[in-house]
């Protein structure tokens, strides 16, 4: 029985940007749960109890909430790298957490998925390989963000392209971040260098007497790397797309909460999730899919449509947001509008009657208001 697992969560997130400047990818809600809370939760239910995770950029925040969240049931254990050493470099980092010849799992830090690991597990252990990738069929159109994994008949990976266009691409099999590793996979891993899985493990590993299989997965699975992913990433879940393990409740009139105050007055046509501590007031109104994070407050008149709003958010009087996004710890000021694609960074302050469109830009913690307001 596979019992120990590695979580990749060294990365900075740059194409998450502006949102990844306060907070590490890892940490990025998903209906207001942390990508790597969502994928603990999740390896857990297959028996993984001992975990190992990578960090780097604003490692420490990833320290400290997991330090607190208590109730994982998994030993969590660190290995902070001062300087990023590569995928493959940062597993090599953690080979003194796993046993000679034990099998591990090690998943990206950004992979939302609720993949059947038994089942990969146990193709894995038929194959004979030194490793096994769990593989996702995408459409053509989507091809050339990804890295694709071509492979025979018997499910051996035979090559990789690194995100060709629709015209090269040999295969729409794209590489998930998922993979189930022997202990030997460490030979093929320098120490003290930066390495790549993709580019200089696998490789190497094709060219020896291992040879790497393939699983291709039929269950959910979202690369979060980019603002486009994201957002429909939280659509999924909140349409049911992916099992996750949360605790929201389900209310009538398409709310989703914690310990929360809705008022009898607000009007939800789609589907809204609300995070613990947050207040609602009346004559709000929500259309389509949205989440607002722990301790937020919506005020009365506001209107929201396909948005995300993280932790402790004020949204003040008649305030309408349309596809926005808007980081924790921020207030939008009375009657100003936020139109689609709009996204506010950490600790910022918009003041009232402003409109923002898709391409404003502004750093974490800026006050964009023509009067001092606190947040």
């Amino acid at each position: 029985m596979v019992k120990k697992a590695m979580i990749m969560a060294a990365g900075v997130g740059t194409r998450l940007d502006p949102l990844t400047q306060k907070v590490p990818k890892p940490l990025i809600p998903v209906a207001n749960r942390p990508i790597m809370d969502l994928i603990l939760r999740h390896i857990k239910e297959f028996g993984i109890t001992e975990v190992i995770a990578n960090t780097h950029y604003l490692g420490d925040l990833i320290h400290d909430y997991f330090d607190q969240a208590t109730d994982l049931g998994i030993e969590l254990n660190y290995m902070y790298e001062d300087k990023l050493s590569g995928t493959a470099g940062g597993v090599k980092k953690c080979e003194w957490f796993f046993e000679p010849g034990e099998t591990f799992v090690v998943v990206s830090g950004d992979a939302l998925t609720d993949v059947n690991l038994d089942e990969l597990i146990k193709k894995h252990k038929s194959s004979g390989a030194i490793a096994t990738m769990a593989l996702k069929r995408i459409p053509l159109s989507e091809i050339s963000h990804f890295g694709v994994v071509v492979i025979d008949d018997d499910s051996r990976i035979i090559e990789f392209q690194e995100k060709p266009s629709i015209s090269e691409a040999k295969s729409n099999f794209v590489n998930t971040g998922i993979y189930i590793f022997e202990t030997e996979i460490f030979k093929y891993i320098p120490e003290n260098q930066f390495y790549d899985f993709a580019k200089n493990v696998f490789p190497a590993v094709m060219s020896s007497d291992h040879f790497l299989s393939a699983y291709v997965i039929d269950e959910y699975w979202s690369d979060i790397g980019t603002i486009g992913q994201y957002r429909m990433s939280m659509c999924d879940v909140l349409n049911g797309k992916i099992h996750t393990n949360t605790e929201y409740k389900h209310i009538s009139g398409g709310w989703y909460s914690e310990d929360s105050i809705i008022s009898s007055n607000a009007v939800n046509n789609g589907k809204v999730v609300v995070g613990q501590g947050s207040v609602i007031e009346g004559n709000t109104s929500f259309f389509g899919y949205s989440s607002i994070g722990s301790n937020c407050i919506i005020k009365e008149g506001a209107q929201v449509r396909n948005s995300i709003i993280w932790d402790n958010v004020i949204i003040e009087n008649d305030v309408k947001l349309d596809g926005c996004i808007i980081a924790s710890n921020s207030k939008i000021g009375k009657k100003s509008v936020l139109m689609p694609g709009c996204i506010i960074p950490d600790g910022c302050v918009i003041g009232s009657d402003q409109k923002l469109s898709d391409d404003f830009k502004v750093q974490a913690g800026v006050n964009c208001s023509s009067e001092a307001l606190s947040a």
